[in-house]
């Protein structure tokens, strides 16, 4: 294992100096953009267990369960509507102006979070407006990791796009392992927690400054120049592409809240600290960035559709075994090793994002991409977090294996579907170096 990690470790190296200065800048800025995004973004969700209580009014732990979910539904649930937005954005203005003003949103929200007062003092006017903030971040964070991943597609080929596109992926979880980390500082060392939103915002607003520097991708510019000539055929991606890229994008939104959310309720029912809680999410963040960075690494030697299947079935196996390995019993340990297994087998498109996202037409691939992953999000983040909260209570356990198989399902199928594509891509491509030849 060691000598593997050396070696992916030059190889790594080899990839990147071949890169032009233009493009080791841009892949910087974008992964330093998408850290500050997610932190911003994941700081609330990683204090809920804090801040609802200051924000929404306090019920019984039923009603608790189901506000916290309307509280980390709302961040996705209009997300559909920004990708349409941005998609057209992205697609016809630029890449370069999208990503940085989804910084901006992002930065004007932790402002206004920090200044928010709370339920106790202006009632629930405070619950709607946080609500708003949270709509607001998931609509920019959003725009911010699609908007990065296509970028870097575009401006890298295959094998080096696979590492370099999946540190977007590790930059968002470093992202969430720090805001996770802040958070446990600002609960236990007595800090006031309004500091840390106002320290979100102001590296969001230097994010958005730094964004400026980067330059339109090759493949966009051609396409804005083709649009000034003539008008091009639209082309369209398959309705099984666009379904296949939607199962592939409800895997991570299911597998976090599962991971996380899920069983910080069922931590707090057993009278465990929300400070405790937090805590310990960190310790899960800080391992999922691991497997995530080990697995980015290995798509520099393995193929990432091969490395996505047998993480998915691993996962579907976890699912399955889920009910039998709890039971009964709520034993604090096993709870623990459950969410270990599930943040490390994540269902997620890292390494395989160029694969999928080149299969979309350039014209309106931010449109496509972008509204995709919101639309998957928005459902599977409703379905799973309301989803669990009453399937769970009418068939235990056995609830959550019926919520996440069919996910974990559809997320298997998705890769198949894009493995057939790049098998017949290939075979195209072999095909037109004979007849050229």
């Amino acid at each position: 294992m060691k000598g593997l990690n050396c070696l992916n470790y030059w190889n790594f190296m080899n990839l990147l100096s071949g890169l032009k200065r233009e493009q080791k800048e841009a892949i910087g800025l974008l992964q330093l953009g998408t850290f500050l995004e997610y932190f911003d973004l994941m700081l609330y969700v990683h204090m809920a267990v804090i801040l609802n209580e200051l924000f929404f009014p306090k019920t019984d732990p039923h009603t608790s369960a189901l506000l916290s979910a309307f509280a980390f539904c709302s961040t996705y649930v209009l997300r559909p509507v920004g990708a349409l937005i941005f998609g057209y954005i992205g697609d016809n203005i630029g890449r370069k102006s999208t990503v940085i003003i989804t910084t901006m949103m992002m930065s004007v929200s932790c402002i206004i979070m920090a200044t928010l007062p709370t339920y106790a003092q202006i009632g629930i006017t405070a619950a709607w407006a946080v609500t708003l903030c949270r709509i607001i971040q998931g609509i920019s964070s959003m725009g911010e990791i699609i908007g990065a991943e296509i970028y870097l597609t575009e401006i890298t080929k295959p094998p080096m796009s696979y590492p370099i596109v999946s540190l977007i992926g590790c930059s968002s979880r470093l992202g969430t392992m720090v805001a996770l980390g802040v958070a446990t500082l600002v609960l236990t060392c007595g800090i006031e927690w309004r500091t840390a939103f106002w320290v979100g915002a102001a590296i969001a607003v230097i994010g958005s400054v730094a964004r400026t520097r980067l330059r339109e991708t090759p493949e966009f510019l051609k396409i804005k120049k083709l649009r000034k000539l003539a008008t091009p055929k639209i082309k369209r991606a398959s309705l099984k592409t666009t379904a296949a890229y939607f199962f592939i994008s409800s895997g991570p939104p299911a597998c976090l809240y599962f991971s996380y959310m899920y069983f910080a309720n069922i931590l707090k029912a057993q009278g465990i600290s929300g400070e405790f809680v937090v805590k310990q999410n960190f310790i899960l963040s800080v391992i999922e960035f691991i497997a995530i960075l080990l697995i980015t690494c290995l798509s520099i030697k393995f193929n990432p559709l091969k490395i996505l299947k047998f993480k998915s079935t691993a996962y579907i196996i976890l699912v399955l075994l889920f009910p039998l390995m709890i039971g009964n019993s709520e034993y604090y340990p096993l709870i623990f090793s459950i969410q270990c297994l599930s943040v490390i087998l994540t269902l997620s498109g890292v390494p395989a994002v160029p694969i999928l996202i080149k299969h979309f037409p350039v014209m309106n691939r931010f449109t496509y991409v972008s509204f995709i992953y919101a639309l998957s999000r928005a459902l599977i983040y409703v379905v799973t977090s309301f989803g669990l909260v009453y399937l769970t209570e009418w068939f235990g356990y056995i609830g959550v294996s019926l919520i996440l198989l069919p996910i974990a399902g559809g997320f298997l199928w998705g890769i198949f579907h894009f493995e057939n594509l790049e098998n017949l891509y290939k075979k195209k491509q072999g095909t037109a170096v004979l007849i050229a030849s």
